[in-house]
């Protein structure tokens, strides 16, 4: 784990739960796993907020806990779980793209909470629905269903359960033992459906299903039906949703609904982390286009044939059966993005000419100097120049063949090539320093315009509550008038700089991911 990775977890943990938190996440992840009372003495931190520092780590899904040889408790931190705290804006506009504002209220509460009930977020959900429709009623059974969806396309999960042993009531006493079932981790129970009014008719009784341990008291029912944001399916979709684009913006957009469909299939028949998906017809593909596209079956066969003749290999063939088989190459298409992206940085940090020249190495692989100034039909020094600049910077590499033995420079041959594993570690390095960079210059610009926000909220609830209570228009217009025209024109242009930094993180983290993912496939 970088340093520059650490800093990064650091700042986004401060804004998203204070100093405390951040204090105890950046010890454990510098240090390692760590027991309660190590991580009190050298934090210096009283141990009940160590403790509530743990809880909420351990319920955002960040900090695991297991038992030492020793009996005592060791706590690790995730870091990858924490550096996902950037992500959650995107999470949860790709809930409200696929199912509608509730289901952007629903993965609003379970990323605010990490881990909750059904019952209580559906209920939260409906409330915050009923309240901004001024009057409208929403029903249970709409939020419900919404929650339903998210479970059954695995976009949420359920929580690890908290395992009864009556053999080892000791062990459980201290530390609860989580156990997690494939069998019911996306299917909704019956009880769960009917909670509310189980619920109503067990209202005063509820106390004789909770168990009682030693030093400890926790209901079980509650701890077994709690729900949390799969990342994994979130990621798989944006996978999806970059080889659709990639293939849009190369070809068209029907080509880009083929891509859609193809991988929409693989998403039944293959494996989430598969580098390449199972075979498909072109028969079975255009079956399961929509009908609403009018493409037609002719057209899907041009189609196919253009992604699998095209340079980037984003499509394979196998064979003629039914009418040709074809599968997606994931891992092809990745590297082909993180290519693309990296290009984009080299153009815009040095020339279009720096730009050729690593489009030239990524083709041929090796070339020596006069090589690429030959190919790349630029002049001898910009060239060079250019070339030494890009390996300064880690964008080249340099591999050395000597002719003899004694390895002397006048009889080596230098090659000059990209090796996009080395590149892409470097561009997150960098990535994560800009990314330290915007939360920094957020904070810091909130922090000095506090008292300017602080005063706009107030008038904002006055005028609120002064329209609730039906009051007349010049009171509410005398209320507004409290914020003066100099410090309406601060309040905007603190509006645009918050604005431009969040949309540059939301951008930032499409870089991190691609690169990130691109990592993950070379590793495997």
């Amino acid at each position: 784990m970088s340093e520059k990775e650490l800093i990064a977890c650091s700042l986004l943990l401060r804004e998203y739960f204070g100093e405390i938190v951040e204090a105890v996440s950046m010890y454990l992840a510098r240090k390692g796993s760590t027991p309660l009372r190590v991580l009190v003495d050298e934090t210096k931190l009283n141990i009940d907020k160590v403790r509530k520092a743990l809880c909420v780590l351990t319920q955002h899904n960040m900090v695991t806990f297991d038992r030492h040889k020793r009996g005592f408790v060791m706590y690790t931190i995730d870091v990858k779980e924490v550096l996902l705290l950037a992500r959650y804006t995107r999470y949860i506009y790709c809930a409200k793209t696929l199912y509608g504002d509730a289901a952007e209220l629903i993965a609003e509460e379970m990323l605010l909470h990490g881990q909750v009930g059904m019952e209580s977020v559906c209920q939260k959900v409906e409330n915050r629905l009923n309240e901004a429709l001024d009057g409208k009623h929403v029903s249970s059974n709409s939020v419900t269903e919404k929650f339903a969806n998210l479970a059954q396309t695995h976009f949420i999960q359920r929580s690890a359960m908290v395992k009864e042993d009556e053999d080892d009531a000791a062990c459980s006493a201290t530390m609860p033992v989580l156990v997690s079932s494939a069998d019911n981790q996306f299917t909704i129970s019956a009880e769960e459906s009917d909670d509310s009014r189980k619920r109503k008719r067990e209202e005063g009784t509820s106390t004789q299903s909770k168990k009682h341990k030693t030093g400890n008291e926790y209901e079980l029912s509650e701890c077994n039906n709690l729900w949390k944001v799969n990342y994994d399916r979130f990621h798989q979709h944006f996978r999806d949703l970059a080889i659709i684009s990639a293939v849009a913006n190369k070809i068209d957009k029907r080509a880009g609904e083929v891509m859609r469909t193809m991988l929409r299939i693989s998403e039944v028949k293959s494996d989430p982390i598969a580098e390449v998906s199972a075979p498909m017809s072109s028969n079975e593909i255009f079956q399961a286009l929509p009908k609403e596209l009018g493409i037609k079956s002719s057209d899907v066969d041009q189609y196919l044939n253009l992604l699998t003749e095209d340079s980037a290999e984003f499509v394979g063939k196998l064979g003629e059966s039914g009418g040709g088989t074809y599968t997606v190459n994931i891992k092809k298409a990745i590297t082909e993005q993180a290519k693309a992206t990296i290009e984009s940085v080299v153009q815009e940090r040095f020339s279009s000419k720096a730009a050729r020249i690593f489009r030239l190495l990524l083709r041929k692989k090796y070339l020596e100097q006069k090589q690429i100034e030959e190919c790349a039909m630029i002049p001898a020094k910009e060239a060079k120049d250019l070339t030494y600049t890009l390996f300064a910077e880690a964008f080249l590499s340099l591999q050395e063949i000597p002719r003899t033995p004694d390895h002397a420079p006048s009889r080596t041959i230098y090659l000059f090539t990209v090796n996009i594993t080395q590149v892409c570690r470097m561009l997150l390095d960098r990535c994560y320093k800009a990314l330290s960079n915007i939360v920094s210059k957020r904070h810091h610009v909130v922090k000095e315009f506090k008292r300017l926000l602080e005063k706009q909220q107030r008038v904002e609830a006055i005028v609120a509550s002064l329209k609730t209570s039906g009051s007349d228009e010049a009171q509410i217009r005398e209320v507004e008038e409290m914020i003066t025209p100099p410090e309406r024109t601060q309040l905007q242009k603190v509006e645009h700089m918050t604005t431009k930094l969040e949309q540059s993180k939301i951008q930032l983290d499409e870089t991190i991911f691609i690169l990130r993912l691109n990592l993950s496939y070379c590793v495997r």
